[in-house]
């Protein structure tokens, strides 16, 4: 018997399970946490912190890493999660094509122009390294801190209405670390 509830957020448990087989065998900086970890977390810190509760929101959370760190590309996000899920996914990308200096201009750019749904994830995302960035050592977090202040800073200048609730958490976290 399908269950409403159950079918609205299917998608995001299809993401749970599609991110955690893309990142199989990857870990975070700590060298021991999985890294599939850390989109489940964006996900949860998206409704629960931010109190969002959009299915297809949460599923390009949990997906947010995908193509910049694993072998998936637009196109398997696209048929498996529609249009809406992969661009707002391809926004959270970085080029690694580009050199690094480059490549976090260019970025920083299109997450400032993008859609509300695409700065809420960087907010999560933002928000769940600088929990993250407590048990690194000095050098590492204050470059975690300093790339955060960055994405802010970028985010503030031409910031959605529906992002601001979420940008005001993260900086009061990233002012209090």
């Amino acid at each position: 018997m399908p269950d409403p509830d159950t079918d609205a957020f299917r998608p995001v448990l299809d993401a749970v399970a599609f991110a955690a087989r893309a990142h199989r065998g990857q870990l975070r900086k700590d060298g021991r946490t999985p890294y599939a970890s850390h989109p489940f977390r964006v996900c949860l810190i998206l409704r629960h912190v931010f109190g969002l509760g959009d299915a297809r929101v949460l599923t390009a959370a949990v997906l947010h890493d995908t193509v910049e760190d694993t072998t998936t590309d637009f196109d398997d996000v696209r048929e498996q999660f529609g249009g809406d899920v992969a661009g707002w996914v391809a926004a959270l990308t970085k080029d690694k094509r580009l050199p690094d200096d480059d490549r976090e201009r260019e970025y920083a750019r299109i997450l400032a122009a993008a859609d509300w749904p695409v700065q809420v994830c960087k907010l999560a995302d933002v928000y769940d390294n600088l929990l993250d960035s407590g048990t690194m050592p000095a050098e590492k977090r204050a470059r975690t801190l300093a790339r955060s202040r960055f994405y802010l800073d970028a985010l503030g200048a031409s910031l959605r209405p529906e992002a601001r609730a979420a940008y005001d958490t993260v900086r009061r976290l990233l002012d209090a670390g």
